[in-house]
């Protein structure tokens, strides 16, 4: 699946993005198609492909984007971590609030 235009660079990081994703549970197809999408949008910006569409370009780089994740997870924080984070910041009525209500308080 992978074009012949690759370098090796490019088929390594290929291949930890598709590892990566499998270990995230995500279907070899899938994965196969996250690990391309991202190399051929690095590509893009390093001026490696002979074309590049304009959100290649001007959007942020899988690099940027992911480390920006990095410490929240898909889908934030869990309910639990912000509740310890409440409790850390000695915020009354925790245990009484939801997830949403513990993100609030906690964020101000």
């Amino acid at each position: 699946m992978t074009p012949e235009a690759w370098s090796d660079k490019r088929e390594r990081q290929y291949e930890h993005i598709k590892d990566s994703a499998q270990e995230r549970g995500e279907p070899e197809e899938r994965a196969e198609e996250i690990a391309a999408r991202t190399v051929n949008k690095e590509r893009a910006r390093a001026g490696e492909s002979e074309e590049a569409s304009r959100t290649s370009l001007e959007d942020k780089s899988s690099g940027q984007r992911g480390g920006e994740r990095s410490h929240t997870g898909a889908k934030g924080r869990t309910k639990q971590q912000l509740l310890e984070e409440a409790r850390r910041k000695n915020i009354r009525g925790r245990s009484t609030m939801n997830k949403q209500e513990l993100k609030d308080a906690v964020d101000d």
